[in-house]
């Protein structure tokens, strides 16, 4: 792939749904949003043409075919500088709106967490359930990663507040781990003072 001395080429894409099946518009909007294609207008869209997206593209477009919709793409060149960096301002500020959704959110699972540590309720469950709601966030965060073919800005805000999760959640393992070690100390020690008591002098005490 030959790239213009702005950056990548760029691929649009046109597709209608019309007689075809009313699902396949809902799937082809999924489709595009995840690939983050950016809409100039209705039925219109641009995306970078990076060979794994162009991959993609074309097998979209090759299922609308199928399914009787119209679909048309074509690669072109952005020969203006100003233009080019416009476009890439508007892919990132749709990246930084995810991202900053990601650094909205995350606070909600460093309080859960404080409030079950602060209240003693470090347990196995309770990591087990925050470890999901970790994995949500990681998954989400790789999901947008993947869209943000030009590194926004507020990538690194979303990607140092998941970490702040992953670090609250250590701890947090940590002392499940150490809750559920403790009660086995008092039984043990008691264990010991029995054994340490002569035979017959039980009842005497």
């Amino acid at each position: 792939m030959v790239e213009n001395g702005n950056g990548v080429p760029w691929v649009l894409v046109s597709v209608s749904t019309a007689g075809a099946p009313a699902s396949l518009r809902v799937q082809v909007w999924r489709r595009l949003r995840a690939l983050g294609a950016l809409y100039l207008q209705q039925s219109v869209c641009l995306l970078p043409a990076r060979d794994p997206v162009v991959k993609e593209v074309r097998r979209l477009a090759a299922r609308v075919r199928a399914d009787g919709g119209t679909a048309r793409t074509m690669t072109v060149e952005i020969s203006d500088p100003g233009e080019y960096a416009q476009l890439v301002a508007e892919f990132n500020a749709a990246r930084d709106v995810e991202y900053a959704e990601v650094v909205e959110r995350t606070p909600a699972l460093l309080a859960e967490i404080a409030a079950e540590t602060a209240k003693g309720r470090a347990t196995y469950a309770e990591v087990e359930e925050s470890e999901a709601d970790l994995d949500r966030f990681r998954a989400w965060l790789a999901k947008i990663a993947a869209r943000d073919y030009f590194d926004a800005p507020g990538g690194e805000s979303a990607r140092d507040a998941v970490t702040a999760c992953e670090q609250a959640l250590a701890e947090f393992e940590q002392a499940a781990l150490q809750a559920e070690a403790e009660p086995a100390a008092p039984a043990q020690a008691a264990g010991r003072r029995l054994r340490a008591v002569p035979p017959g002098r039980e009842a005497a005490g």
